[in-house]
Parts: structure tokens; sequence; C-alpha cells
């Protein structure tokens, strides 16, 4: 049985862990720790693996809420994204007044970037993801480093699908032109803007622009 679990989809893992299969669990978390991590480590400076470890804590505490009408990724995310948002709030004495349509992450937690990657492209892109408001900062990521759908983060951040899709649009915008203040070269700011979806997607991938992609709704595409 063990040596099935890798092959298991992640509904059949649920079914399993429900009915007492701990590995079953085990082998769900796992494979899904490593986008929870990227999830957070460009928004906070210090303590993503905390937050990493209440998403899955919460994820146990609430597993019947889970009903397979999105993904189970899908309903991870959605509990990381809450993590996040309760994490800054119980950091702000004035968290009832916390937009973050409108702050940073860079305003709520000074510091560069734990993402480290060898290309300045990337490394431009990853300074200015974190120096626009995090609502749209969480929307790009999403869709460009998890090529999720704008209908998946929707369910994830809780708002229509419309709303969605005019939050990445924005945040393009708002991204492409902090980029521009914060290149140190006129071209490098071309190089990084020219082949922006590459060099969103190289940033998951750990390494270059990969060639193409192989997902449906192509990352990258002005949403509808």
């Amino acid at each position: 049985m063990a040596s099935d679990y890798p092959r298991m989809t992640d509904l059949e893992l649920f079914d399993a862990w429900m009915v007492g299969d701990r590995r079953a669990a085990d082998e769900l978390f796992e494979r899904h720790y490593e986008a929870i991590d990227r999830f957070f480590r460009n928004k906070v400076v210090q303590g993503s693996e905390d937050l990493v470890q209440k998403t899955l804590t919460a994820c146990v505490e609430v597993h019947e809420r889970f009903r397979g009408e999105a993904s189970f990724r899908t309903y991870l995310f959605a509990i990381a994204h809450n993590v996040l948002r309760a994490h800054y709030r119980a950091r702000r004495r004035e968290s009832s007044r916390l937009e973050f349509t409108e702050i940073s992450a860079e305003d709520l937690a000074p510091g560069p970037s734990t993402m480290v990657r060898a290309r300045r492209e990337q490394q431009l892109l990853l300074e200015s993801l974190r120096q626009i408001p995090l609502d749209y900062q969480v929307v790009l990521e999403l869709y460009y480093w998890e090529e999720l759908s704008g209908s998946a983060i929707a369910k994830i951040i809780g708002l229509r699908e419309n709303t969605v899709r005019s939050r990445i649009r924005k945040g393009k915008l708002l991204l492409e032109k902090k980029m521009k203040a914060l290149a140190l070269t006129p071209e490098e700011y071309r190089s990084t803007i020219e082949d922006l979806e590459a060099w969103a997607r190289s940033i998951h991938a750990g390494g270059e622009p990969p060639a193409g992609d192989s997902d449906g709704e192509t990352p990258g595409e002005d949403p509808d």
C-alpha cells in the first residue's frame, strides 16, 4: 500500500486520511509543502516556516470543511491566505485599519526577499512584488508562479472571479511601474518586462525561464 501513495490523487489521499490513514495525510502535506512555503517566503522576512506549520495545523483542525468542491491545493492556499492576513493583523495595533489593497509586504515587514535567485531579472521581480500592495502580490504570484486559474484564485481569496481578473490586470501594471523604478539600468528593465511571464515561472522552477507552457490557461495572458 505504501508504494501506492505517490500515485494516488489528492482526493484519494484525503479520503484515506479521513478513515485514519496517517501516512496518506503525510503524503498529502509533503506533496504541497513546497508550494505553501513558497507562498509565504516572499511575503514575510522572518518566520515563514512557522506560518507554513500554522497552515498545516489549521488544515488538520478544520479538515471536515473540505468537501472536494475545489481542489485540495486550492483549499490549502485559502487557509494559507487567511493565516498570512491574520499574521499581519496580529502584528499591527491599528489592525482594524489595515488595508491589504494599499499596504505592501515591504511596508509590513521591511527587508529583502528571502527567495534569493541568481539572475538579476529574478531579483528585480521578487523585490518589485514585495513593494506592490499585498493583495495584488498574492494574486500575481498565484497566477504566474502556481499557474492557478482566475476561478481557483477567486475561491482562495473569497472574491468573485471578475474581481480577481481585474486585480491581475491592475497588479501587473503596478508591478511594471515598480520594476521600472527599481531597475538598475533601462536594459535590465527591458530584459525583465519583455519576458515577464517566463521570468515569473522561472522563480517557481528555480532556474532559467522555461521554453513554454503546458497549462490550459496560459499564465501571463491578460485575463478576459
